[in-house]
């Protein structure tokens, strides 16, 4: 009982911090999975720190397909360009449903998302320019429709709309947390002018051929678009342009700061646990008032007493840290498996720093809170210690 609090405080820091970069690790993977020579272009402007209205779900028309298209033949190192345009619908083949998001994108998807089709083949620019009601489906959605047939060349319905299926990607899994397996992608013209009914588009990502030409690029597309836009000098930019390198700099600083500031959250709970060693070490030194006497007539000083005491209270927090670190270890690597298991690229993150800092702040809540009982128990009399019953 005396060690519990410590134990739960321990084990809390530990998955805290284990979990927190194991999260740091699931987003860094997502944008390593989808590359970090992108770049993305989101409609709003934003400042230099902030996001851009588009990103609270606020949605602003001043990107256009054109857009994407200038990009890709104009801005040099720009290797593959797509526009998306995403909408939720209720997909159908004869009996079987299934609510997907769909999304319309350009040609240069496969290159810009670096994926393949597994079946089939995916759209061309003539499909996009015609607006042609073909669709390419996710691997989990074909079999859901399709229950393990073939779905290449079938008619089937997105919404009150009849497609045919003409490929079936590969498994991909979650990115970005989104479950590419579960989506259909249809072509950008179609989405826009058949299934959405708009002129603009959600968001726009550029592949560059190398990392190195990021920031030029960025440069170059800000001031092809503002040129586009025909913004004035003095006209702040109705887009905002963001790369995948500088995203993962942003949130691996961000879930820094959360990592560290859950796992002090969770370390009030060691003062509940040193609270809690201290009281027992103030009933021991009232049961053990005659040894402490007999000691101090054998010879003890009040030093050595008052050594022992801390000695004790200092073994019973770091028995009770190390229970807390193979117990918040296992819970850690449950968590790992449980995420592993639905689909997450989670590492299992247990760094020698939560470690460290699980027997520190063990030894020092021990010495802390047994030095109050400690030195009461040396400034014990020994002939009233001796006497008393």
């Amino acid at each position: 009982m005396t060690s519990l609090g410590i134990i739960i405080g321990i084990a809390a820091v530990i998955v805290i911090i284990s979990a927190g970069a194991g999260a740091q690790s699931l987003i860094v993977n997502q944008f390593n999975a989808i590359g970090t020579n992108l770049i993305g272009i989101l409609p709003g402007a934003s400042d230099e720190n902030g996001p851009p209205a588009s990103a609270f779900g606020i949605i602003l028309q001043t990107l256009k397909y054109e857009d994407a298209q200038a990009i890709v033949q104009i801005v040099s190192h720009v290797t593959a360009v797509s526009s998306y345009n995403t909408g939720v619908a209720t997909a159908s083949y004869q009996s079987s449903k299934t609510d997907i998001t769909y999304y319309g994108v350009m040609p240069d998807y496969l290159l810009v998302e670096e994926t393949e089709v597994e079946k089939g083949r995916f759209f061309g620019d003539d499909e996009d320019r015609g607006s042609s009601k073909v669709a390419v489906l996710g691997w989990q959605v074909a079999q859901d429709l399709f229950d393990g047939q073939e779905a290449v060349g079938r008619k089937m319905k997105i919404g009150k709309e009849s497609f045919e299926v003409i490929g079936v990607m590969r498994k991909r899994g979650v990115s970005g947390f989104q479950n590419n397996d579960s989506i259909i992608l249809i072509p950008a013209q179609t989405a826009q002018k058949i299934m959405l009914g708009v002129r603009h588009v959600n968001f726009i990502r550029a592949k560059v051929d190398q990392q190195e030409n990021l920031s030029q690029v960025v440069e170059d597309i800000r001031f092809l678009l503002r040129d586009r836009h025909n913004l004035l000098e003095s006209k702040v930019d109705d887009f905002n342009i963001r790369n995948t390198a500088d995203a993962i700099k942003t949130l691996t600083s961000i879930t820094d700061v959360l990592k560290f500031f859950l796992a002090a959250i969770a370390s009030i709970s060691l003062l509940v646990g040193g609270v809690g060693v201290m009281n027992i070490m103030l009933a021991s030194v009232n049961e053990r008032v005659r040894e402490i006497g007999l000691r101090k007539a054998v010879g003890a000083k009040s030093n050595d007493i008052m050594v022992q005491f801390l000695a004790e209270s200092v073994t019973v927090t770091l028995a009770g840290g190390v229970i807390g670190i193979i117990i918040g270890s296992l819970i850690s690597a449950l968590v790992a498996v449980v995420a592993k298991y639905l689909g997450y690229d989670w590492d299992l993150v247990v760094s020698p720093l939560s470690i460290f800092m699980g027997f520190g702040v063990a030894f020092i809540v021990g010495l802390i809170f047994g030095i109050y009982p400690a030195q009461r128990a040396a400034k014990l009399n020994s002939i009233e210690a001796l006497r008393w019953e």
